[in-house]
This record gives C-alpha cells, sequence and structure tokens, in this order.
C-alpha cells in the first residue's frame, strides 16, 4: 500500500508542478510568501518535496535523505 501512495505522490507532485499557476491563483498570497518568492516558488518546492518524499519511500531511502533533518531537529525535540 505504501507503494501504490508513492506512486499517487509522484503523479500528484507531477500535476502540482505542470498546474502551478491555477493553483497559486486558487490559494491566494500572503505577506510572507512575497518574502520567500511568492506563491508559486512555495507551490514548486512543496511538489518538489512531495517527489522526493515519494521517490524515496519507493526506493527505500527516507533514513538516508531525512536523517540529517531529524538529527537537526531531535535537540530541539528533547528540550521540551
Amino acid at each position: 500500500m505504501k507503494y501504490f501512495f508513492a506512486i499517487c505522490g509522484i503523479i500528484i507532485s507531477y500535476f502540482i508542478i505542470k498546474y502551478r499557476e491555477p493553483l497559486g491563483n486558487t490559494l491566494g498570497e500572503y505577506e510572507w510568501m512575497r518574502k520567500v518568492g511568492g506563491i508559486y516558488t512555495i507551490v514548486v518546492v512543496v511538489g518538489i518535496l512531495i517527489f522526493f518524499w515519494s521517490l524515496a519511500t519507493l526506493t527505500g531511502t527516507t533514513d538516508l535523505l531525512f536523517g540529517p533533518i531529524l538529527y537537526l531537529l531531535s535537540p530541539m525535540m528533547r528540550q521540551g
């Protein structure tokens, strides 16, 4: 079942990037989005993240891909 969702994630990320303009117009733009490049940049970044997450799930390398991120976030988790 995880392979099905991973393949769906790849397909969804393709359509997110392909139709970023109508999707961005539907979502609207907020002030914080202008500081990081606008709504279209945010939509593309989300599409790329979904693609890499899905690809890592398919290949079984989620620990390798997201390990450094979890390593950096783990001190913040322990302080709370």
